[in-house]
């Protein structure tokens, strides 16, 4: 390849000295290089005669068995229990029991506890009073409806018993009865739709 491009070059450049009247002329040979190939030389692409790939036989009495084998882990798998679930609200995490975690009451002076007593006291008899004050206006209430109704009850006795009788329309409800009906044998009922939230645990 290098000696048809050194005469190629000889003769461009004999020529080139022919026309400009020169008598000599210095050929300069193309650089060789195993890495990059000369802008002069040859150059041709690579083989492209690649086989392509055979695709394997599959043979269905192979398919068969390995769907059979795969009805027998599902019937084994069947047949194990189901695993419970943890209910995570009702576990209390380990670090939890670390008794490092114990905080020690803060130490008070004597005039502080003092006056957390006094304060405590006053709140206690403040929470009493206010209770017994609720009390009688309640039984104060009740007297008078009970006084009420038994003059309701000389002066007339249809508005008594009326006045007695709930009302309806304070709450108004509704309510029909079941319609019992025979049960109907072998009946699966649906579970309706819900989100189904369930965390998966792998082992």
């Amino acid at each position: 390849m290098s000696g048809i491009v050194y005469r190629s070059l000889i003769q461009l450049s004999s020529r080139a000295a022919l026309t400009s009247g020169c008598g000599s002329f210095v050929a300069t040979p193309v650089r060789q290089s195993h890495w990059f190939s000369s802008v002069l030389s040859l150059k041709s692409s690579a083989p492209l005669r690649a086989e392509p790939k055979k695709k394997k036989k599959v043979d269905p009495r192979r398919e068969l068995l390995v769907k059979e084998r795969l009805k027998k882990k599902l019937k084994k798998l069947e047949k194990v229990p189901p695993e419970l679930i943890p209910v995570e609200d009702f576990i209390t995490p380990v670090h939890c029991f670390d008794k490092t975690r114990i905080r020690s009451n803060p130490l008070l002076s004597f005039e502080e506890s003092e006056r957390r007593d006094l304060l405590l006291k006053e709140w206690s008899r403040y929470k009493h009073s206010q209770h017994q004050a609720e009390m009688t206006a309640i039984k104060d209430a009740i007297d008078a409806q009970k006084q009420a109704l038994e003059e309701l009850k000389m002066e007339s006795e249809d508005l008594y018993k009326a006045a007695v009788s709930p009302d309806t329309n304070l709450f108004p409800f509704t309510h029909q009865g079941p319609c019992y009906t025979p049960p109907i044998p072998n009946y699966d009922p649906p579970d309706g739709k819900y989100n189904d939230i369930t965390r998966v645990y792998t082992q």
